[in-house]
């Protein structure tokens, strides 16, 4: 199957669960795991402040559409698969950046540096150009923006996109990757970036 049939293989697949296809948001899903006469299991604020102790890398995301490149600052990224080659990210629902990914079909994570913290932030914002001011090239396989100075990318496509409450479990085939030099990491924890010495 081609980018253009993972595509549209993604946007079936988003139709059908009632995950959004076009560049306007869906409302906030209610949950799932309580009935409307029950409280939540535990507070939002009080689940980000304990979730908040996992130290994360950060990425930014990017794909090549009609429009244009589009991409967003992702900390939910992982390796999923050695054989064959996956890797997975997650993405809010309400995303205005995920729809212009998944009708691309294909989109490449770039793992960001120590030095990167501004250029996180700036993908983190919506509705600004993201890409103002931002050197890129297309990546080997798919054309998705592999941003310069970014010390590591995976350049992939859309293999399934599942639901997980409030935001989308996208899993990707890795077809290339890279890494352009050795460089300390770029983490956040706690709500700050951070870095890691050895």
């Amino acid at each position: 199957m081609g980018h253009a049939g993972m595509a549209a293989t993604a946007v079936r697949h988003l139709r059908a669960v009632g995950a959004p296809t076009a560049v306007e948001p869906l409302p906030r899903p209610a949950l799932r795991a309580v009935r409307e006469d029950e409280r939540a299991p535990v507070e939002p604020g009080e689940f980000r402040r304990v979730l908040g102790h996992f130290a994360s890398g950060v990425t930014i995301v990017t794909a090549l559409d009609a429009d244009g490149p589009a991409g967003f600052a992702c900390q939910s990224f992982a390796s999923l698969s050695l054989d064959p080659p996956l890797v997975v990210f997650m993405v809010a629902r309400t995303s205005t950046t995920w729809p212009r990914i998944a009708a691309a079909g294909t989109f490449c994570v770039n793992v960001l540096g120590a030095g990167q913290g501004a250029l996180c932030r700036s993908f983190a914002v919506s509705g600004a150009d993201k890409f103002a001011g931002v050197d890129w090239a297309p990546a080997p396989v798919t054309g998705s923006p592999r941003l310069a100075g970014a010390p590591a990318w995976i350049d992939c496509a859309i293999t399934a996109v599942h639901t997980g409450g409030d935001h989308l479990i996208v899993v990707g085939r890795v077809e290339g990757l890279g890494a352009a030099r050795d460089s300390a990491p770029l983490l956040f924890h706690q709500g700050r970036f951070g870095h890691f010495t050895p």
